[in-house]
């Protein structure tokens, strides 16, 4: 499945939904989705409050359904979900759910050429597409497609917001490439709590290191932590990433580590991995969440980046 074939679909249905879009009430659908990421897409296309059942700092890996998810998602009019086992506690549940509700997780969508392969399950894929901006417009495609298929009155809307979001998305890859380009060769190297940044590195040509493996629910080692030291040492890489959304004792021991082989190894900032930023701010939304960790990769390995972002919105220095 190409690009080319996902869009051609998506305006078919945008096309033919619009046309017997019926009206809704007042209040609007009720759109609920697992991610912050997903959530804020769909809100962007619909201009509609989408409900995120994860916030900030929440970790998918390891995220269950609470009773008051349960609650939310049976009353909904469509449940967007991520999918490619992002969710893995809640895969079976939500299977289930979409025997008797409109529930389509959004990332299934994406041609298999396009994804890297799990680690730890045969026949899985790395679920973090949301790093490399061309993939996460294919999916922005598909979430427009499920709402306008499902709830054909939003059509309009939709079909009316997309471009511009995709646009938007282009500019945030442009920006990327040209500042991640700013980074010396020898420093392109990325270091961070677990393997969210691999679709990152293919896309933007950095070698990319995960403590952990692609889920948090993985466990590193001490040989993991003593290759990773001797690969930083050896590299003179200046700087290693926490994640808002894992803990950050595994990357400080890398920098004990590097210590006590005489190399200074510091945090270069918190990056946002599984999770957006705090609701309300420019980190809080997918395009911010983005431009926050281009800027502080770039500022902590030796590019350059203004410090308050792409388009001058970032609320916290790198």
């Amino acid at each position: 499945m190409t690009q080319s074939f996902l869009t051609r679909r998506l305006m078919m249905t945008l096309m033919a939904s619009a046309v017997t879009a019926p009206a809704f009430g007042a209040t609007g659908p009720t759109i609920v989705a697992t991610t912050g990421m997903i959530a804020d897409a769909a809100a962007r296309l619909t201009g509609l409050p989408v409900t995120s059942l994860m916030g900030p700092g929440m970790d998918p890996h390891g995220y269950r359904q609470t009773r008051s998810d349960i609650a939310k998602l049976a009353r909904a009019d469509l449940v967007l979900w991520h999918g490619l086992y992002l969710e893995a506690q809640m895969e079976e549940f939500l299977l289930h759910l979409a025997r008797n509700r409109p529930v389509i997780a959004v990332a299934e969508a994406l041609p298999r050429d396009r994804l890297r392969g799990h680690e730890d399950y045969a026949n899985r894929f790395d679920p973090h597409v949301w790093m490399d901006p061309t993939l996460w417009a294919l999916v922005v495609e598909e979430i427009a497609r499920a709402l306008s298929t499902t709830l054909p009155g939003l059509a309009p809307q939709i079909a009316t917001a997309l471009p511009g979001y995709q646009t938007e998305i282009a500019a945030l890859d442009r920006y990327t490439r040209e500042v991640l380009a700013s980074v010396p060769p020898e420093a392109r190297l990325l270091v961070s709590a677990h393997d969210a940044f691999g679709y990152f590195g293919r896309a933007y040509g950095f070698e990319v290191q995960g403590i952990q493996g692609l889920s948090t629910n993985s466990e590193a080692g001490l040989s993991r932590i003593a290759e990773l030291v001797d690969l930083l040492v050896a590299r003179r890489v200046p700087a290693v990433f926490v994640e808002t959304s894992v803990s950050d004792r595994a990357v400080r021991a890398l920098i004990e580590g590097a210590a006590a082989k005489g190399h200074s190894l510091r945090i270069g900032g918190a990056l946002y991995s599984d999770a957006m930023g705090p609701e309300g701010s420019y980190e809080g939304t997918w395009l911010g969440m983005i431009d926050a960790n281009v800027t502080t990769i770039a500022r902590a390995l030796g590019g350059q980046a203004p410090e308050a972002g792409r388009i001058g919105q970032l609320e916290r220095s790198a």
